[in-house]
């Protein structure tokens, strides 16, 4: 039995040292041809055979680096870096060694995977599996028996800023949520809500923050700020009703290497002012009468999407359960913080309910672990794209989406 770290060995991800060679690759090219130019012009001695067999070269050589830069433009409007010829290599600190055998699922395994094979040293220094096994789900706490029905809801990519996005669906969900849009029995569900989770997702994009410096007029600086103005407005209307937490995401003002650090309270000066407004981190855990939820904005997710075969993103919020890390592909192609001493992403115990936000669809499943652990995963879909509302309920742990459109021809 061996243990190690996976390592997947793909030909077609990116990477920034290949990326440099090829730019110095088409530098040289250009030095090369220049030279070569000018030497056929200063030496017209040369014959006319032979000028045109260095021209044939060089244009040649040219070519290949003009098919690799073809090549690297092609893996940019890639979602998946995934292929046949990709290989495992499993690895620790003293040794690594490649790993072989029909049922070795290479594709579904990412790097950063902690996992133990059982087999045989084949010729050449692989290793042959023929058996293997992941961490599994960790051990999971009772969970609590409510008399009463109780939600909490849970919302991801506002998307603020965004010209093509309907302003009505926010809207829509700031009234549904305070209570003031829905029927009488809509009302009775909003009012047994007992808190709002915003998984990330705030802005469309930084992009406009960045114009807002001092030396811009000021009415440039009103039109940089209005999204985040606009988001302090809407998230104060509901710390006036309901508890609020709200996560920072990939595109929001935020440090950009997980764990994510909690928004800036000055970004929310109007929210703030409610003690029902709490400002947390990505990825956030927390528990509501007993019953323990766990979830991130959507990076980790993303991330293990493209170097994986695995299109469901509930099986890839079930795979991480079971390899029993939160992320595993950091900081090999997702930045995190770097620490020595212990790793905050290792799930020491399961969840009752494991959701991801900015998805591109909603879908929710509950699976049962190898002890009897019992889990729901909630995908949360973009709310600027879909306008859909989640919510869990507490005590049956049923999954309720709500869709807010501005469609009057429906």
């Amino acid at each position: 039995m061996v243990v190690g770290t996976v390592y997947k060995d793909m030909k077609l991800k990116p990477s920034i040292l290949d990326e440099y060679v090829k730019v110095c690759g088409r530098h040289k090219t250009a030095s090369v041809i220049g030279i070569s130019l000018q030497t056929f012009a200063t030496t017209p001695q040369l014959g006319v055979k032979s000028q045109a067999a260095t021209i044939v070269c060089l244009l040649e050589f040219s070519a290949c680096i003009l098919l690799q830069d073809r090549g690297a433009s092609q893996l940019v409007g890639r979602t998946k870096f995934v292929g046949a010829d990709d290989s495992i290599i499993l690895e620790d600190e003293s040794a690594r060694m490649k790993l072989r055998g029909d049922s070795l699922p290479v594709g579904q395994l990412v790097t950063g995977v902690v996992m133990a094979v059982k087999g045989v040293a084949a010729p050449g220094g692989d290793f042959q599996v023929n058996a293997f096994c992941f961490a599994s789900m960790a051990a999971q706490a009772p969970q609590s028996s409510l008399s009463e029905d109780k939600y909490v809801a849970l919302v991801s990519g506002l998307g603020l800023g965004d010209d093509a996005a309907d302003p009505l669906k926010l809207s829509l969900l700031v009234d549904y949520l305070v209570g003031s849009l829905a029927s009488n029995e809509e009302q009775t569900r909003v009012s047994k809500i007992v808190r709002v989770v915003v998984a990330g997702g705030l802005l469309k994009s930084t992009e406009g923050l960045l114009q807002a410096t001092t030396h811009k007029h000021p009415r440039q600086q009103a039109a940089a700020l209005a999204p985040i103005r606009e988001v302090d407005m809407c998230l104060s209307e509901l710390a006036g009703a309901v508890p609020v937490e709200v996560m920072p995401g990939n595109n929001d003002p935020a440090n950009h290497s997980l764990p994510q650090q909690p928004l800036h309270r000055c970004l929310f000066p109007l929210a703030s002012s409610f003690t029902s407004f709490n400002r947390v981190t990505n990825p956030h855990e927390f528990e509501v009468d007993g019953i323990s939820f766990l979830g991130t904005s959507g990076q980790n997710i993303d991330d293990i999407y493209k170097y994986s075969v695995e299109e469901n993103r509930l099986t890839l919020l079930q795979r991480v359960l079971e390899w029993g890390h939160l992320v595993p592909t950091a900081p090999d192609t997702l930045t995190c913080y770097p620490l020595s001493d212990s790793d905050p992403f290792i799930l020491e115990s399961a969840p009752h309910v494991f959701f991801v936000g900015n998805q591109s669809s909603y879908s929710s499943q509950i699976i049962t672990g190898s002890e009897g652990q019992q889990v729901l995963l909630v995908s949360i879909p973009r709310f600027s794209v879909s306008g859909t509302l989640v919510l869990v309920n507490l005590r049956t742990l049923a999954v309720h989406p709500i869709q807010f459109g501005a469609d009057l021809s429906a």
